[in-house]
């Protein structure tokens, strides 16, 4: 074995930058020698110090506290340490063990939708109040929708994934929809659980005339169709803008033809006798 390594070498073994290094001798906790030609060489006094370095800086241990350990350690402040990485650890399971469930919560959605959905019918729905997060942006293009979407995401990042979400959706301009325009939406949104506090929208509880359709978006205008007529014929009244739900959507899937899209119509029901 070597007496001693130059900081190239040193960087090389420990995949730590040069930068890095001159920063640690910066700090007081390295002290290479010089050589005859003035390059650093780290000795093994060195070695033991980047070997504890390199697992607490695993933890994200700030470098004051790495430096004050090294310079003081006993069997007590050792075992502190370790008792701090088992909880460092412990708390890393805890939020992987989150993020699993969260994945595995996706999955289900998805097959949900692949299982339960019933295609190309038109449905009369009671629904709960909802809450959401909302971004505002008048668009027109799919492309456009997708951009709102993401920057929606990008503001609540904590709050939503995209990827195996199918509770994203948008809300149709019911003016434009009047006049045969179908592909202008006044914002996005994402629905959230009923017991999410933070939200900035709420779909009011009531009666919603619904169809789902699988296909490309371009198709929506047969089915905002269908459930016009269904409304005229039952005599019932739009309450508000209309929304789509993406069940499946471009995160899932680059083919158009297992896109799975909800529009949702809230209207009021006329009670006989009433």
């Amino acid at each position: 074995m070597k007496d001693y390594y130059k900081i190239g070498e040193i960087s090389k073994i420990y995949a730590i930058s040069r930068d890095s290094l001159m920063y640690y001798e910066k700090l007081g906790i390295l002290k290479p020698m010089r050589n005859s030609n003035g390059y650093r060489i780290y000795t093994m006094n060195d070695i033991w110090k980047l070997n504890l370095i390199k697992e607490l800086r695993n933890f994200n241990f700030p470098m004051v506290k790495i430096k004050k350990y090294i310079n003081n350690r006993t069997i007590k402040t050792t075992k502190d340490m370790l008792n701090e990485e088992i909880q460092l650890i412990n708390n890393k399971i805890e939020e992987l063990n989150l993020l699993k469930n969260n994945v595995l919560k996706r999955i289900e959605n998805i097959k949900n939708v692949e299982d339960n959905i019933i295609l190309n019918t038109v449905k009369l729905t009671y629904i709960e109040k909802r809450k959401a997060l909302t971004l505002n942006g008048n668009v027109s293009r799919d492309e456009e929708i997708d951009f709102l979407i993401k920057k929606l995401q990008k503001k609540n990042e904590d709050k939503f994934y995209l990827l195996g979400n199918t509770k994203v959706g948008a809300i149709y301009n019911l003016d434009s929809l009047k006049k045969g325009i179908y592909n202008e939406f006044k914002s996005v949104f994402c629905l959230l659980d009923d017991r999410e506090n933070d939200y900035n929208l709420i779909l009011d509880e009531g009666n919603y005339v619904s169809i789902s359709y699988k296909g490309s978006y371009s198709s929506n205008k047969k089915y905002i169709q269908m459930l016009f007529s269904f409304i005229n014929e039952h005599k019932y009244k739009i309450m508000s803008d209309p929304i789509e739900i993406y069940k499946i959507d471009v995160h899932e899937t680059s083919l158009k033809e297992e896109f799975i899209t909800e529009i949702q119509i809230p209207v009021t029901v006329n009670t006989p006798g009433v």
